[in-house]
């Protein structure tokens, strides 16, 4: 196992932006595979509350898990949570977790793990694709990419 998180780690770099500091950015499938396997993992969707309650969230039931919704920027105002990190540690998230972050397509989370790399966390991961991907031809989310694309659980908000 810990053979495959090193590969998926590797991968999950190479990915990586120029100068971007986090550990990395994921597919959701990778994301879903960390989550089963690491104990210490967890999904911080960082999208605001009316995409929470109108497109749905990931559903973690299935491996025992339940993601930690915690907006970047506040709706409708968008501006950036000032109490997004004493949000996380209210939730109980440790520098030391390996934290995946979750966006509609994988900017405000890029965005969030860039953040909490800087203030300490160690294991901040980018989940490319978010959780509707990328608009189609007609400009439709969810059909391209993305968690929903992919078919992983996920529950109406």
């Amino acid at each position: 196992m810990e053979a495959d998180r090193n590969k998926l780690d590797l991968r999950a770099k190479e990915r990586l932006a120029p100068n971007s500091t986090y550990a990395g950015n994921i597919t959701p499938d990778e994301a879903w595979e960390i989550l089963s396997k690491d104990n210490d993992a967890v999904l911080v969707d960082v999208r605001t509350d009316a995409e929470w309650n109108f497109v749905g969230i990931p559903n973690l039931e299935p491996i025992g898990k339940k993601p930690l919704l915690i907006c970047w920027q506040r709706y409708p105002d968008m501006a950036r949570n000032p109490d997004f990190l004493k949000n996380l540690a209210a939730a109980d998230v440790a520098r030391s977790d390996s934290v995946l972050f979750l966006c509609r397509s994988g900017a405000r989370s890029a965005d969030a793990a860039e953040y909490c790399t800087a203030k300490g966390f160690g294991n901040c991961y980018n989940i490319i694709d978010g959780f509707e991907g990328s608009p189609d031809q007609n400009k439709h989310r969810g059909n391209v990419s993305g968690w929903k694309n992919r078919l992983l659980p996920w529950v109406q908000g």
